[in-house]
């Protein structure tokens, strides 16, 4: 049963911290858009050139879970045109993500894959794993096309996430990586200005979102 459930290389009990590269995982996947069952490898999106969008949540066959992976479903488009891979992770398997689709509405238009974490091992690397329960919490995770951890958030149990909120962070991180001299402000979002910090600016932030 461990060799069926085997999650990755990852052995270090440190949950890895933004700005640090992320070691290889590899989970269990059901992917709902062919109804089949998969894997996933972070060294493989990487060769792809993919920016990964992991999206932890509790448990299946629960409550606020599916508001956020409808929600989730609702900008996949915009993140794949963007070029992301979402996997959503929970510490049930690939079954019970399969039978959970099956029979719960909002989970119709879930599309992206789906990730089976039932040893905790991905969760513990991104220090979401809570042992009290054997669950993940609420936690979001970007990382860049070269495995760089870029984005974290992380609630607890009972709140739920905004979706939309994620998508606008990938497309800030995508535009800084393209430009990397340029920094986003606070609800910065494409087309909007951008900061060139230099010392000039000191003090002067104001000036230059305005001139």
């Amino acid at each position: 049963m461990a060799d069926e459930f085997n999650t990755g290389l990852y052995s270090d009990p440190t949950p890895i911290a933004v700005g640090q590269e992320t070691p290889e995982f590899t989970m269990e996947t059901y992917e709902p858009s062919s109804g089949s069952f998969g894997e996933v490898k972070l060294s493989e999106l990487r060769h792809d050139g993919k920016w990964t969008v992991l999206v932890f949540y509790p448990a299946d066959f629960t409550f606020v879970c599916p508001t956020e992976l409808a929600d989730l479903a609702a900008q996949d488009a915009k993140l794949t045109e963007l070029g992301a891979k979402i996997i959503s992770v929970s510490t049930d398997t690939k079954f019970s993500h399969l039978a959970w689709c099956q029979s719960e509405k909002l989970m119709a238009d879930v599309k992206y894959t789906m990730g089976a974490d039932p040893t905790g091992e991905v969760s513990s690397l991104f220090g979401v794993y809570d042992e009290n329960t054997g669950l993940a919490l609420r936690g979001t995770f970007i990382i860049n096309p070269e495995s760089k951890l870029v984005s974290s958030q992380v609630n607890y149990y009972n709140v739920g996430r905004n979706m939309e909120e994620l998508s606008r962070i990938v497309e800030a991180n995508v535009h800084c990586l393209a430009h990397p001299a340029e920094a986003c402000p606070a609800k910065w979002s494409p087309g909007q200005k951008t900061l060139t910090p230099n010392e000039a600016m000191v003090g002067k932030v104001y000036e230059a979102l305005n001139s």
